[in-house]
C-alpha cells in the first residue's frame, strides 16, 4: 500500500446515473443501494443522457441531491461531478450548504471543470477552452470555501468535503493537492499509480500533507477482483461503481463483499 493512502477506509461507492429513468424507480434505486451497505452514493451533473437516446429523460443533479438526502440515512451523497460552470459559485456554495443541513451532514461536494459541449450549448454557457474552465474551477473554488466561512448558518460537516474530478497533471492535481478532501479519477491501475504520485509532489509543492487527500477511482465497467486488489496497491481506497437503470446491482454486492474481505488491511 502505498504511504499516501494508508490513512483512509476502503470505502464503495455507486454513481446511479439518473438518465433514461423515472423518479421512483431511482428512489428505490436509491434506497436499495444504501441497503446494500456502499459508503456513498452519486448521480451526475449533466443535462442529457450521456448514453442510450440523446433525447432521452435525464433528471437535474442538485434537485436530485435534495431528494437524496432524504432517501437516505447513513450513507455518503454527492454529484460526480458538478460542473463548476453550470452556477454561480456563491450560489452552489449556499446549495451545498443547505443539502448539507438536509442530509444532517453527509454531502460531499464534488465538482469539476466541466467538459460535455452539448450541455453548454443547449443552455447558452460559454463553452471556452479547457484552459480557461479550469481557471474558472480555481476562482470558483476559492469564492466557494470563503462563503462557506462567512455565511449563516455554517454548513453542519464545516467544512463540507470537496471531491475534485479529474486528472490533469499540469493544473487539476495542483488544484486537488490546494483544495480537495478527495481525488477522483479514471484508468487501469499503473495509470491511478502515475497520477497519485503526481498529486504527491503537487501536495509538497504546495505544502499539503498528502495523507489528508482520499484516493477514489471511477471504475471501468469491467473489472475483476484481482484488478481491484490492484487499485489497492496503486493507491485508491475509494472505488466506485457505475450502474444504470435497469439497476442490476450484482457487482456492487460483490464489492461490498470485497470491502469487507480487505477492510483488516486497513
Amino acid at each position: 500500500m502505498t504511504p499516501s493512502t494508508t490513512r483512509h477506509l476502503l470505502r464503495i461507492g455507486v454513481q446511479l446515473r439518473q438518465q433514461h429513468t423515472t423518479y421512483q424507480s431511482y428512489a428505490d434505486a436509491v434506497r436499495r443501494a444504501e441497503d446494500l451497505g456502499v459508503d456513498t452514493i452519486w448521480n451526475w451533473d449533466h443535462f442529457f443522457p450521456l448514453t442510450g437516446d440523446p433525447q432521452g429523460s435525464n433528471f437535474e443533479g442538485w434537485t436530485l441531491l435534495t431528494a437524496m438526502a432524504t432517501l437516505t440515512q447513513r450513507a455518503e451523497i454527492g454529484c460526480l461531478v458538478t460542473c463548476n460552470s453550470y452556477r454561480n459559485p456563491t450560489l452552489l456554495a449556499d446549495m451545498a450548504k443547505t443539502v448539507d443541513h438536509i442530509s444532517n451532514g453527509r454531502l460531499i461536494l464534488g465538482i469539476g471543470a466541466g467538459w460535455f459541449e452539448r450541455d453548454y450549448q443547449a443552455y447558452g454557457y460559454e463553452f471556452g477552452t479547457a484552459g480557461s474552465r479550469l481557471d474558472s474551477l480555481e476562482k470558483g473554488l476559492e469564492r466557494i470555501k470563503y462563503h462557506w466561512e462567512v455565511c449563516a448558518p455554517k454548513p453542519i460537516r464545516s467544512p463540507i468535503p470537496i471531491l475534485l474530478g479529474g486528472g490533469g497533471e499540469k493544473v487539476t492535481l495542483r488544484l486537488v493537492a490546494q483544495y480537495a478532501t478527495i481525488s477522483n479519477t479514471f484508468g487501469d491501475p499503473p495509470t491511478l499509480a502515475h497520477k497519485m504520485q503526481v498529486l504527491d509532489n503537487w501536495c509538497t509543492k504546495v505544502g499539503r500533507n498528502p495523507h489528508e487527500i482520499e484516493r477514489s477511482i471511477s471504475l471501468p465497467r469491467s473489472v475483476s477482483l484481482s484488478q481491484l486488489d490492484a487499485y489497492l496497491q496503486a493507491g485508491a481506497t475509494h472505488i466506485i461503481a457505475e450502474v444504470d437503470t435497469p439497476w442490476n446491482f450484482d457487482f456492487l454486492r460483490t464489492l461490498v463483499r470485497w470491502r469487507n474481505e480487505r477492510s483488516s488491511l486497513f
